[in-house]
């Protein structure tokens, strides 16, 4: 068995704004950098072999206190990154039901085969994340891994570990900064905690993109 902690990157501005990040290599804001570093405080002492990390930014911003705090150099993977949405990587919610109508339409059934126009389709993002950590389970049987990634690459692996099939919205929170651990074993991945954010207590509140209260856009 491997045990993963996994931990979602820090608060963006473009977080704040509700941008589909994506794949643009965006870095994190103040709240961010500080979320890193209580992330940070909160592994002192932590029993961890490796540390892996998307190569975006945002995701090597927030490895870097951790690998400091645990003393574990950062390797850097592009099968942890966020799913690519293509054509509106890094475009507004609001602009995209604008400049996009049909695509945001179409993305609000949450059907596993659609993706946004040039971007990975759900069952395509999900194959390449699980390849990789799949890969990595296999590499270091028997440590533990912490897995600096994005909240796209959790839903992903809460939904293979729950057998929730890859169509409909996120059945979980995934917040910035969050801590999750799961174990993996021949044959499944347990849930062992997730979005646990005790560490951010006193910080402001995160902003909040609830997939299941999203409405149509009106006809354009």
């Amino acid at each position: 068995m491997t045990e993963l902690i996994l931990l979602r990157h820090g608060e963006t501005d473009w977080n704040r704004e509700l941008r589909f990040q994506g794949h643009v290599d965006v870095g994190l804001n103040a709240i961010g950098m500080e979320q890193a570093r209580r992330l940070a405080q909160r592994l002192a002492g932590e029993k961890a072999h490796r540390l892996y990390a998307s190569d975006l930014l945002r995701a090597r911003q927030t490895a870097q206190p951790v690998g400091r705090q645990l003393g574990l150099a950062s390797v850097t993977d592009p099968a942890l990154r966020e799913q690519s949405f293509g054509h509106v990587d890094g475009m507004r919610v609001e602009d995209i039901k604008v400049q996009h109508p049909q695509a945001w339409a179409a993305w609000l059934l949450f059907q596993e085969d659609y993706g946004m126009p040039g971007g990975e389709t759900t069952r395509q993002f999900h194959a390449r994340v699980m390849d990789g950590v799949n890969r990595l389970v296999a590499a270091h049987r028997g440590e533990t891994l912490v897995v600096v990634t994005h909240g796209g690459v959790l839903d992903m692996i809460y939904r293979t570990a729950l057998s929730l099939g890859l169509s409909g919205p996120r059945q979980s929170d995934i917040p910035n900064a969050g801590l999750n651990r799961v174990r993996v074993r021949e044959g499944g991945i347990d849930i062992l905690s997730w979005a646990d954010t005790a560490h951010l207590a006193d910080l402001p509140p995160q902003p909040v993109y609830d997939q299941k209260k999203l409405v149509m856009p009106e006809p354009r």
